[in-house]
């Protein structure tokens, strides 16, 4: 469940720093993280203010992030922290932050003081993601439909990891705003009879049933249980990974259902996504899941169902969608944020 534009040499960067053979500077203490529900990715920014040193560390691993940033610092050498934007997959308003799909709970004031820093910045990981958007390089997208951007209209940003995520951007007074909130965990609608019947089936078991509970890595397997009693197949239990691995192998009926019915949704949620917030700038699918299933999700029906909106079906179709395609996203807006907020806490 897993963004501002680097410059150009930035992914390069991150692949010279470890085929370089000189001896490495001592690492700037400016750290950048993007903590996830399974994985928390670091690094530290370089002195152009892009991240380098990349790693990626399990979440299960550790019994809070504070552990996890010092495993991460001893590794690249870093002594000292002077500032650190740490993107959470979790609301991040209050002193103490729970992550909604993970076991570490943690305050601000445990991270300042057992890691001696005075600048903190805690964002939500899909504002991180937002970050991004506008100056993504065509190399880290890949498009999905038709569609044209709009310059400076609003843009939207949503992705299945081990959660869903959902965020968009706003072009006002000369300035890029990313949205903080948690549309992940907004009602599931059905788009047609079919899926009224999984949804049906979810509610005997969950007083609310969120997107983010059918369509998102966790939510996968209820998904895969739900859409074999409504199609009349044998249920198995199946991990995310297993079901993707089936239906991008396209060795499985069920498992390709499951995928199909999942993309489907998304589309539909995408599609409301990009009316709520007028997204003619784009629609940018993130997360974990779907870059994991190239083509498929291009020939999945997730276009077709993100133009379905009735009279709105020209004007969504219109509007660009987009999978992000760079590797640790989040990074690249954390440090966007941090260089932002000079003067944040």
């Amino acid at each position: 469940m897993d963004t501002i534009q680097p410059p150009p040499d930035s992914l390069a960067t991150f692949a010279s720093d470890r085929a370089s053979t000189e001896p490495a500077p001592m690492p700037r203490g400016l750290l950048v993280a993007d903590i996830g529900g399974t994985r928390a990715r670091f690094a530290l920014l370089d002195a152009q203010g892009n991240p380098h040193r990349v790693r990626i560390l399990a979440v299960a691993d550790y019994p809070g992030p504070v552990e996890a940033i010092q495993t991460y610092l001893g590794e690249v050498g870093c002594r000292q922290l002077q500032a650190a934007a740490i993107a959470l997959a979790a609301p991040v308003n209050d002193e103490v932050i729970r992550l909604t799909n993970g076991s570490w709970i943690f305050s601000r004031e445990e991270i300042r003081s057992r890691l001696g820093i005075s600048r903190l910045l805690l964002l939500n990981d899909f504002t991180a993601l937002a970050l991004s958007l506008p100056c993504l390089a065509a190399a880290d997208l890949r498009q999905v439909g038709g569609g044209t951007a709009v310059a400076l209209a609003s843009k939207a940003v949503l992705g299945p990891g081990t959660g869903l995520g959902v965020s968009g951007l706003l072009f006002d007074r000369g300035h890029w705003l990313a949205l903080t909130g948690e549309g992940g965990h907004c009602s599931l609608a059905p788009a047609d009879g079919r899926e009224a019947a999984i949804l049906g089936l979810a509610w005997r078991e969950l007083t609310h049933v969120s997107a983010e509970r059918l369509l998102s890595g966790t939510g996968l397997p209820l998904l895969n249980r739900l859409i074999a009693e409504v199609d009349g197949r044998a249920s198995e239990a199946l991990t995310t990974a297993e079901i993707v691995a089936r239906a991008t192998a396209n060795e499985d009926v069920q498992c390709g259902a499951v995928i199909d019915t999942f993309c489907a949704m998304l589309g539909s949620l995408a599609g409301n996504l990009a009316l709520t917030l007028g997204a003619q700038g784009g629609v940018y699918v993130g997360g974990g899941i779907i870059p994991r299933l190239g083509e498929r999700f291009d020939q999945s029906p997730f276009r077709a169902r993100f133009e379905t909106k009735g009279r709105f079906a020209a004007y969504l179709a219109a509007i660009p969608t987009y999978v992000m395609l760079t590797p640790t996203p989040a990074l690249l807006g954390a440090a966007q944020a941090l260089a932002e907020n000079v003067d944040g806490p």
